[in-house]
């Protein structure tokens, strides 16, 4: 059995990140993951410029690596489609040369990008990375410790801080950490990949459809490496349900029925199935921690509600989570009372931004409040830019805090 004072549960995102910063601080730790990388991860692919930001603090090199790195498309801007047809292009920037400047977002399958942060972990000789390994039981011994168990019930590791990154399905996470599923804090979504996608942006916007008879879900096509395409649709799950939608047949019905798309997608090629997956949103403030474990990524339910992006979320939390757990370990103090402060650290970054999203996402239920927001974004700067900024963030924060922003925002030009 292995002894450790710090045991991540997960290596995608959040795991590796929280693995790094560690290794970065001095500090040794255990990586678990049940999967071997390279992994598939059902995804819409977006990279935003959060992630961009997170890298860059992992180190400096890092976004120039990734770029350089042909697992990526640079990612100049965002087509919106209004419920009325109403195309709206927001580029990341007001005016860029895709030749020379550094683009703000990028797209790469999970399969390439988390194996690019896994590569960068087994770089590190102070993470213990142990891939393949199946954690099934979490008990918490007297001493508060804990002890991880395979299926079987053979212990795999004793730890004094867990830090648990391992999705979006973890059962930690609901039955420790309290994270239930609510069908109105939860997406449910489908992803494709397809080869041949016919008008595709060439600055590679990735482009959002709002289909009025769809909402309030949206469809999504992001170009990709290779002339592929990341194709998916989400919705709340709570309107899944009321609706009756059959999700992987409305899918299939607007790409071969829909005036926008039926043309693109005429001969285009689909690669593999469809595959669906599920997401904890964070429009609900949550408990991110507990006596000795912190919940990071989107098994702390910190996906955006209206674009769905959870990657740099994931990052943010891991970043914050390393922070915190060596700070625990140097107070010798994992209480509840203590790690609450990782609470505070991560919604003090995030919650700004997770309730503005959160309003977006009302506006779905209103077709003709979301076209007026619409129409006004193209004579609006501000409000495009905010738009735009909710899928390939340039940073929020400091704007959300200034009473002049929300005058711009509904008034200004």
């Amino acid at each position: 059995m292995l002894e450790t004072d710090i045991c991540i549960l997960g290596a995608g995102p959040g795991g590796a990140t929280a693995a790094l910063h560690l290794a970065n601080a001095g500090q040794r730790c255990l990586l678990l993951d049940r999967a071997t990388f390279p992994r598939d991860k059902v995804c819409g692919d977006a990279l935003s410029g959060k992630v961009l930001s997170e890298l860059r603090r992992l180190g400096v090199n890092l976004p120039a690596q990734l770029e350089a790195d042909p697992i990526q498309l640079p990612s100049w801007g965002i087509d919106f489609y209004a419920p009325n047809g109403r195309r709206l292009a927001v580029p990341f920037r007001p005016r860029y040369n895709p030749h020379t400047d550094q683009a703000a977002g990028h797209i790469a399958k999970r399969l390439d990008f988390d194996n690019f942060l896994i590569e960068e972990v087994r770089r590190r000789p102070k993470i213990d990375l142990r891939e393949g390994v199946d954690v099934a039981h979490h008990e918490q011994l007297p001493d508060g410790q804990w002890l991880l168990k395979a299926a079987d019930g053979t212990p795999i590791a004793r730890t004094r801080l867990l830090l648990v990154a391992n999705g979006a399905q973890s059962a930690f996470a609901r039955q420790i950490g309290g994270h239930q599923l609510e069908p109105d804090h939860h997406c449910a979504g489908l992803r494709a990949y397809y080869r041949g996608v016919q008008g595709l942006h060439p600055d590679n916007f990735i482009e959002l459809h709002f289909i009025k008879d769809f909402l309030p879900g949206y469809l999504w096509v992001f170009p990709l490496p290779n002339g592929e395409a990341n194709v998916g649709v989400g919705m709340l799950t709570s309107a899944v349900s009321k609706k009756k939608v059959n999700l992987r047949q409305r899918l299939a019905d607007m790409l071969e029925t829909h005036p926008v798309l039926k043309e693109r997608f005429a001969t285009a090629e689909r690669l593999g199935p469809v595959r669906g997956f599920g997401l904890p949103l964070g429009s609900k403030r949550r408990s991110l921690s507990g006596v000795g474990y912190l919940l990071l990524g989107d098994a702390g339910s910190l996906i955006d509600p209206f674009s769905g992006e959870g990657i740099s979320h994931a990052m943010v939390s891991g970043r914050h989570a390393a922070d915190w757990a060596a700070k625990a370990l140097a107070a010798g103090n994992t209480s509840a009372e203590f790690l609450k402060q990782y609470d505070a650290a991560v919604y003090r970054r995030l919650w700004q931004e997770l309730r503005l999203s959160r309003t977006m996402q009302r506006l779905l239920q209103f077709p003709s409040l979301f076209n007026f927001v619409a129409n006004r974004a193209a004579n609006n700067p501000t409000l495009a830019e905010t738009l735009s900024s909710m899928f390939m963030d340039i940073d929020l924060r400091e704007r959300l805090r200034q009473p002049s922003f929300y005058m711009k925002l509904l008034f200004g030009k």
